[in-house]
C-alpha cells in the first residue's frame, strides 16, 4: 500500500507541475487541460472540437512544451494523401535501393489539425497507427515511438468540403473535449497579456520526460479500484445500450477508457483509490462521441452530455 501512496503523491506531484505551466499559456480551460494530461497518463487519444481561433491547437503546443519528446503536427487537407502521414519508400539511384523517409506520425506527440478536412483513406492511414501503434509500408511493419500520443481536432460548425469521422473510427478516441469561450474575465485577461512578438507558450519549461511519463503510467495501473466502482462503471455504460433515447451506445472499450481515466484523475490528486466522483467527472468526455441519440431525441432537442447525465443519475452511487 505504502509504494501505491507513493506512487499517487508523485503524479500528483508532477500534474501540479505540469497544470501550473499549462495554465499559464491557457486561460479559462482547466478541466480540458487536466482531462488532456490524464490522457497523456493513460496513453489514451483525444479528438477536441471547438470553433476557430479558441486555442485548441495552443493547447497542444504547450502540452508539447512542457514533455521533453518530440512532437509534430500535421494540417490535414483535402489533398493530404496517406503517403504524407505515414513516410514512403523514396529510391536512391547511387545505392540503388529504396530507402523509407518517415512521415511526421513518427513522433511521440502528434496534433492531428482538422483531422475531419481530410478524406477518409488518409484518416484511415493516422487511426490505424494509433490503434496499432505501427505503420506498414508495403508489407513492413515500423513501430511507432512509445509513447505516441495523438490529439486531432475538429471544427463543429463547418461541414462543406469535410468527412466527418464514422463511429468506428471515433470510438478510437478515449475521449472528446469540448472547448468553448471563455469567461468575460479570462477573455479581458487574455486581451490583456497578448504580446505580438511571442506566443503565450513562449515562456514554458520542460517538467517531464519519456522515460518519466512511462513510469508514473505504470503507477497509474496500481490505482486500486473496488468491485463497487467497477460495478457502477459497467452499468452506466451498459445503460447507455439501453436508453430508448440512444441508437448506439458505449462500446466494452467505452468502459475500459473510463476505467483508466478514472485511475488516471484518482492518481493526479494524489489517491491509490478511485471514487465515484472520479468517474462522474471523465463520463461524459468518455462517452459523448460514442454514443448516438435517437432522431426523436434530436427533434425534442435533446444533447449527448444531457442524456449521459440523466443516465449516470439513474444509477445508484456506490458507497
Amino acid at each position: 500500500m505504502e509504494n501505491r501512496t507513493l506512487g499517487g503523491n508523485r503524479i500528483a506531484e508532477t500534474t501540479e507541475r505540469v497544470l501550473g505551466q499549462l495554465e499559464s499559456a491557457v486561460l479559462g480551460s482547466n478541466l480540458n487541460l487536466r482531462l488532456l494530461w490524464a490522457n497523456l497518463l493513460t496513453g489514451g487519444h483525444v479528438l477536441l472540437e471547438g470553433v476557430p481561433g479558441l486555442g485548441k491547437t495552443l493547447m497542444v503546443r504547450s502540452l508539447a512544451r512542457t514533455v521533453d519528446a518530440s512532437f509534430s503536427r500535421i494540417q490535414f487537407t483535402p489533398d493530404l494523401m496517406p503517403s504524407d502521414v505515414t513516410g514512403t519508400k523514396v529510391y536512391d539511384p547511387q545505392s540503388g535501393r529504396f530507402s523509407f523517409k518517415k512521415g511526421p506520425v513518427f513522433t511521440h506527440l502528434l496534433l492531428a489539425d482538422e483531422i475531419n478536412r481530410t478524406p477518409p483513406k488518409t484518416q484511415a492511414a493516422l487511426l490505424e497507427a494509433m490503434e496499432e501503434g505501427q505503420v506498414s509500408i508495403d508489407g513492413e511493419s515500423m513501430p511507432l515511438p512509445s509513447p505516441f500520443f495523438v490529439v486531432a481536432t475538429q471544427n463543429p460548425l463547418e461541414y462543406e468540403g469535410t468527412y466527418p469521422l464514422p463511429e468506428a473510427q471515433l470510438d478510437r478516441f478515449s475521449v472528446k473535449l469540448i472547448i468553448d469561450y471563455p469567461a468575460e474575465e479570462e477573455e479581458a485577461a487574455l486581451l490583456r497579456e497578448h504580446r505580438l512578438s511571442a506566443g503565450r507558450e513562449s515562456n514554458l519549461k520542460k517538467v517531464v520526460g519519456i522515460e518519466e511519463l512511462l513510469a508514473l503510467r505504470e503507477e497509474v495501473d496500481r490505482i486500486t479500484v473496488e468491485e463497487s466502482v467497477l460495478r457502477y462503471i459497467t452499468a452506466i455504460v451498459r445503460g447507455t445500450r439501453q436508453d430508448p433515447r440512444i441508437t448506439l451506445g458505449g462500446s466494452p472499450r467505452a468502459g475500459l477508457s473510463l476505467l483508466a481515466l478514472s485511475r488516471a484523475l484518482a492518481a493526479m490528486d494524489g489517491r491509490h483509490f478511485v471514487t465515484p466522483d472520479d468517474v462522474i467527472t471523465a463520463v461524459k468526455p468518455v462517452l459523448r462521441h460514442r454514443i448516438i441519440l435517437a432522431s426523436e431525441a434530436e427533434l425534442e432537442g435533446m444533447k449527448t452530455d444531457d442524456v449521459i447525465e440523466e443516465i449516470v443519475r439513474s444509477i445508484p452511487v456506490p458507497r
